[in-house]
């Protein structure tokens, strides 16, 4: 997919200066209906990605996080998260990320994660993985979760939910951190974490990750072990081995 890649990270590579040129500096934070918050920044993002992907893809479809689905009759569609993690964004945080995937007839072809502030971008086909187009990608090959680097994101809402679970989970593997976002994926399919748990996300979210950790090596599904889909709840489990992802299951699932 050549033309869709090129095309992808020239556009993202502009969108990202959208966020950058914000910053770190004073803007007003809005607030959803699910009290996430939204910026200035998250919506020109957005609008700018769209409007370009419309003129090189006018017959294709476009999902959103800030302006929702437009649909076409198209078999090919772009899922857009502007800024992933608007919280680290606004709170001066430089691990907020820009996602994009292309679907076609709703399974990830192509799934890219742009740091802007890092200077970083991870490409994934689900063959293959990429960090800036020159250093190829492989996940780790930690088979226990004793040895493991586990991350999990979205650490309070599983505590809110089920502090026992949470309790468990934080006394697993070598290092554990907790986190939020896109980055410790794209850590995990560049070998350097080897588990994320993550929690209560959207098809924005998580669909980008899908061909990058794939194409790593790795695994991600959610926490019955099942494929993603629109429909998925949210619950995210990405893991470097296979041992490694039934291990987690298991604990997820006790």
């Amino acid at each position: 997919m050549p033309n869709f890649l090129q095309a992808a990270l020239e556009i993202t590579e502009k969108a990202s200066q959208i966020p950058q040129k914000y910053f770190r500096t004073e803007f007003d934070i809005e607030h959803k209906q699910d009290k996430s918050p939204v910026t200035i920044a998250d919506q020109e993002t957005e609008q700018f990605i769209r409007k370009a992907l419309k003129t090189q893809f006018p017959d294709h479809a476009i999902f959103g996080e800030e302006f929702g689905r437009e649909t076409h009759q198209s078999e090919y569609e772009w899922v857009i998260d502007p800024i992933d993690g608007t919280r680290s964004f606004v709170s001066g945080m430089p691990l907020y990320g820009m996602l994009l995937v292309l679907l076609k007839n709703d399974q990830p072809q192509l799934g890219i994660i742009r740091m802007p502030e890092l200077d970083e971008v991870y490409v994934g086909d689900g063959i293959t993985s990429t960090l800036n187009q020159s250093q190829a990608l492989h996940c780790s090959k930690v088979t226990t979760l004793e040895n493991a680097i586990i991350y999990i994101n979205e650490g309070e809402k599983i505590n809110q939910q089920n502090p026992a679970l949470f309790s468990q989970l934080c006394s697993c593997g070598r290092v554990m951190r907790l986190g939020y976002d896109c980055y410790p994926h794209a850590l995990l399919a560049a070998g350097q974490v080897d588990l994320v748990i993550d929690y209560d996300l959207k098809p924005y979210d998580y669909f980008p990750l899908i061909p990058l950790i794939e194409g790593a090596g790795g695994l991600i599904t959610d926490w019955q072990g099942q494929p993603l889909t629109m429909q998925s709840r949210g619950d995210v489990l990405s893991a470097a081995t296979p041992e490694l992802q039934q291990q987690a299951l298991a604990l997820l699932n006790t």
